[in-house]
């Protein structure tokens, strides 16, 4: 086989239809398009969006207003009403506590509230988002409620029935995951300037304490960073004083004077 030998396999190419070439072709006259009309015409084309007329579908539905908080918390949501209910529906029980005797006559304990518990009783529905506790329904049972967040109506509510409110720390949602949660501040950073102790310091200053124990790890001595006002002295007192002026006349009269015959 030659390079003059190869060629497309049959049917890979096939011919382009030759309109208005005569009636005999196939499509002759009309060229296939019909008579008459807009498309019939060159460069009578139509827009995808053209609806013959009539108000087009960009028009005559409405527009999306306002705009998308990318700051919003998706919170899963319960009442106090709903809580109030698996209580008395015996769902939800106070529990003691391991290794704490009960005094008599003592308050019982109140019922533990979280999201891993209401889960469990079928009233949250994920733990993939925070729980908020609204206020919604009425509440005579003490709890002890752990939750993301608690409305203000749920709290007075919550406390009023003698139970209690604990907040989580630990910031949830997109705001987290931003780095734009409610957490406790970081540390500020340490001071680069140290102050060496013990006998390190001693060891800095020239003095050595003899009451100091030899059994004792040694504490390493911290190098200091001094002041620009103190490195600037440093510097001054390390460069040497010039000369003066008759300085290389008396160093020469000092040779001449060692190579005397005299001597």
């Amino acid at each position: 086989m030659k390079l003059h030998d190869l060629q497309p396999a049959p049917g890979a190419h096939k011919k382009k239809t030759r309109v208005g070439r005569g009636i005999a072709a196939g499509k002759g006259k009309t060229a296939g398009r019909g008579t008459k009309g807009q498309k019939a015409r060159a460069g009578g084309s139509i827009p995808a969006w053209f609806e013959g007329g009539q108000t087009p579908l960009h028009r005559r539905i409405p527009k999306l207003r306002g705009f998308r908080n990318p700051f919003k918390i998706d919170y899963e949501v319960v009442n106090v009403g709903s809580i109030a209910r698996l209580v008395e529906l015996g769902i939800l029980e106070a529990g003691e506590m391991p290794g704490v005797k009960k005094a008599k006559g003592a308050a019982p304990a109140p019922i533990t509230v979280n999201q891993e518990i209401l889960r469990a009783a079928g009233l949250v529905r994920t733990l993939n988002k925070p729980l908020k506790v609204l206020g919604n329904g009425e509440l005579v049972t003490a709890l002890f409620v752990v939750a993301d967040a608690v409305s203000a109506s749920a709290r007075t509510k919550i406390e009023a029935a003698g139970g209690s409110v604990s907040l989580l720390e630990i910031p949830t949602g997109p705001r987290a995951a931003l780095g734009l949660g409610g957490g406790a501040p970081e540390p500020a950073a340490a001071d680069t300037v140290e102050v060496a102790t013990g006998a390190a310091a001693g060891d800095a200053a020239g003095t050595t304490d003899s009451t100091t124990d030899s059994t004792e790890a040694p504490v390493e001595a911290v190098k200091t960073r001094p002041a620009r006002a103190s490195r600037a002295k440093a510097a001054a007192a390390a460069t040497p004083a010039p000369a003066p002026d008759d300085a290389p006349e008396s160093a020469e009269a000092e040779a001449a004077a060692d190579t005397s015959p005299d001597a």
